[in-house]
């Protein structure tokens, strides 16, 4: 298959394909007074294992499953994690205890964490350097509006219908993205240099999910329980394991040694800072949208569109300047953070417009930075990993993604009342981003060679 055989209609049906697994991140959090006067009667934590269980496998297997795709398959991968997303989404649809649910979320967002990857790992096996800008700006723009779709769903649903109505629609949809996949998505040539590593799969698995119960739960069991500070280390020590193990490997599942380039480890620091910021603002929106602004749950999921504006827009004039893209990401993230600045602004009586025109600052940040991270990331890796290369990207995102609620909900737990909270939480978060901006600037033009680890490991360090 010719690298530039990336047609439209593959485009559309990979894309689609993420903006829906992104999507059931968000919806489910606009659900949570529904699902609280339910039949099922769940508890306030089973309510949190609602919304976490598809977080935490998601971002826990994503680099496991996208190196499974680079060596098995990766249009096999994506139909799987079809497959998986809509078993997951058909239990929690048909649940009957919390258990059952979550359990539910779980195996759906272990068919997210196999899609996610696979769909960016065929669009870079399918184009060329120069046509890479677009295709990233393309799928990024996907992630976007999944995360809005999200919002705007969840709202819907949690208005006018049942929250089984949800689940149930993610059935259908998700075999009709199937379909399309077989249709239009050509099989990309797998890996031959990727090999089964069962030890470390597991080893590095269970060190994520570790990491990241910890930044999730934090809000529940404080960050400094013997619970949080257990599963930190728990992580700490898994992680250290498998890279000891990687290292003495001769078929490690990839070789730690890949983040001795400083502009891979630039990109993931920009990717996780971009979406650190962004769940701020999404964890927050809802909360002053309904309980200050007095919305009702379908209006907040529509009054959050103005953040896809930039990110639709923006991402085909930052594609021009491709050629430039520490500015680029260094232009967008503090974008970024200036406009989560003058949210922190926003009161009861702020109108809305003002309100809205700092979400489209945040947007064009978004669509101005993101599409560059995410081909800085892949492109810091050979094209035979480019599996692997999109997991550790959308881990960063998603770790990210969680250390800023995270961060977020504990700055807020210690003000009365969210009108008092909001301000001094955005702030921080907005200080938090433009600090790890100039860190990521600095990281990014640390040199000129990009480091990757050969599959011999013996020929030189290449240029990226």
């Amino acid at each position: 298959m010719p690298a530039h055989a990336l047609k439209r209609s593959t485009l559309l049906a990979l894309c689609a394909c993420v903006m829906v697994a992104q999507g059931m991140v968000a919806a489910i959090n606009l659900l949570i007074p529904e699902l609280s006067s339910s039949s099922l009667h769940p508890s306030h934590s089973e309510i949190l294992w609602t919304v976490d269980a598809y977080v935490i496998v998601f971002a826990g297997l994503l680099v496991p499953a996208g190196a499974l795709g680079d060596r098995n398959g990766r249009k096999g991968a994506l139909l799987t994690g079809l497959a998986l997303f809509a078993a997951g989404a058909a239990t929690s649809a048909l649940a009957t205890t919390p258990a059952v649910l979550i359990a539910g979320r779980g195996l759906s967002g272990a068919g997210a964490a196999l899609i996610t990857p696979a769909t960016l790992s065929i669009i870079m096996q399918l184009t060329t350097p120069e046509h890479r800008a677009r295709a990233m700006a393309a799928w990024t723009l996907a992630l976007g509006l999944g995360g809005a779709a999200g919002n705007i769903g969840g709202g819907l649903v949690g208005q006018f219908l049942s929250w089984r109505a949800l689940f149930a629609v993610m059935v259908p949809l998700a075999g009709l993205l199937a379909l399309a996949v077989a249709v239009t998505t050509p099989r990309t040539e797998r890996s031959a240099h990727s090999h089964p590593d069962p030890l470390g799969t597991l080893l590095l698995t269970a060190g994520l999910v570790a990491v990241l119960f910890g930044i999730i739960e934090s809000q529940s069991y404080g960050w400094t329980s013997a619970r949080i500070l257990g599963a930190f280390a728990a992580g700490a020590v898994l992680i250290c394991t498998f890279t000891v193990h990687a290292l003495r490997s001769p078929a490690p599942l990839f070789d730690p040694r890949v983040f001795a380039s400083p502009r891979l480890r630039a990109t993931c620091l920009g990717t996780a800072t971009g979406f650190f910021g962004l769940f701020s603002l999404f964890f927050l929106n809802s909360q002053y949208l309904q309980g200050v602004k007095g919305y009702g749950a379908a209006l907040t999921g529509v009054a959050i569109m103005p953040l896809t504006i930039g990110m639709f827009l923006v991402p085909r004039f930052a594609a021009r300047w491709s050629g430039r893209p520490r500015a680029v990401i260094g232009s967008g993230l503090a974008l970024i953070g200036l406009g989560l600045l003058g949210a922190s602004t926003a009161d009861a009586g702020t109108p809305y417009w003002g309100y809205a025109c700092w979400l489209l600052v945040i947007s064009a940040g978004t669509g101005l930075s993101m599409p560059a991270l995410t081909l800085g990331v892949v492109t810091s890796l050979p094209p035979y990993q480019a599996g692997l290369g999109s997991g550790l990207g959308t881990t960063a995102r998603e770790t990210g993604a969680a250390l800023g609620v995270a961060v977020t909900g504990t700055i807020l737990s210690t003000h009365t009342d969210l009108t008092q909270g909001m301000g001094p939480s955005l702030r921080v978060v907005a200080l938090i981003v433009l600090a790890a901006t100039a860190l990521v600037v600095v990281g990014y033009g640390g040199g000129r060679r990009s480091h990757t680890v050969t599959p011999d490991r013996e020929r030189p360090l290449s240029r990226v």
